[in-house]
């Protein structure tokens, strides 16, 4: 089964365009269904449905969330039809199988008030090209919605000549342009100054370089950034975090009149089912404020 991992990542890469933390994920969840045929003494080729579905059994029993596990009954499920396609079986023992039901939580979301304790706090919390930096950071998130992996990847050349909005490239591969604020453009431009002055001497082709291993920031580094900031702002900061900045932008706009349709494209979101969860958000705020009339109480 382990032999069939690489070359059926590589395949999803090539021929769907896969994101890399969807490789990777995938590459994880097909090691634990290895480890989970290898117990039972059984392997990619000699696996039947049984064994998958005894697997799903054990992830539940785990106590892993039904999205974990029908990411993983996903990826099995692409596994061995890539084994049957290139005559590794003569048959798909996981074609048929249901998955668990995924219920959609509605995402965590911030008020205006404390996006705006949050901006507050990164001239407290940071000076210098640190200040801005995070002030950059944190505008480019509230501006455009960007996921976090697609704003520590992005190339120091988007944001040459004073751009009105940037080329991010998302999910899949697919591109879309995210309008900026000026308020972004102004950030921008200062921590591109700030960033060209601290690379003379090292260039870096990222936006937001950084010494470590992979030349730029990191995912988690910036995720302990908004935590400081969180914590700064007297917010919970375990309630905080990129993605529910990601989520106060498209309901900020959604609140203030936004077309869903234009949403979908901002956050680049491939079926507009996606970014349907945050009508539901809005319902609950306004079930909330009926609930809080005078008259509701009668």
């Amino acid at each position: 089964m382990r032999g069939w991992i690489a070359p059926f990542l590589e395949a999803l890469s090539a021929e769907q365009g896969a994101a890399a933390n969807t490789l990777a994920a995938y590459g994880r969840d097909l090691a634990d269904l290895a480890d989970f045929l290898a117990a039972r003494g059984r392997d990619g080729a000699s696996a039947a449905r049984a064994d998958i579905e005894a697997w799903m059994v054990d992830l539940e029993s785990r106590g892993l969330s039904a999205a974990t596990r029908a990411r993983r009954l996903a990826a099995a499920r692409g596994a061995f039809r890539f084994a049957f396609q290139e005559g590794w079986r003569n048959d798909d023992p996981a074609a048929a199988l249901g998955g668990p039901k995924r219920t959609r939580p509605l995402p965590r979301t911030l008020t205006v008030e404390a996006v705006d304790a949050l901006f507050a706090a990164v001239e407290t919390c940071f000076e210098g090209d640190a200040l801005l930096r995070a002030r950059c950071l944190l505008e480019l998130v509230y501006a455009t919605g960007m996921r976090v992996s697609e704003l520590v990847s992005l190339p120091a050349s988007a944001a040459r000549g004073n751009p009105a909005a940037l080329l991010i490239r998302g999910k899949g591969g697919r591109e879309r342009l995210a309008p900026l604020t000026e308020p972004a453009r102004a950030a921008l431009a200062a921590w591109l100054a700030a960033r060209d002055r601290a690379c003379r001497d090292r260039p870096s082709p990222w936006l937001f370089p950084s010494s470590g291993a992979s030349g730029r920031l990191t995912r988690a580094r910036f995720f302990q950034m908004i935590r400081t900031l969180a914590a700064a702002a007297g917010l919970d900061p375990a309630a905080v975090s990129p993605h529910t900045l990601r989520h106060a932008f498209a309901t900020h706009l959604l609140a203030n009149g936004a077309d869903l349709r234009a949403i979908q494209e901002l956050l680049g979101h491939a079926d507009i089912a996606t970014t349907e969860i945050y009508t539901h958000v809005l319902d609950a705020r306004l079930a909330a404020l009926v609930a809080k009339h005078p008259l509701a109480e009668r």
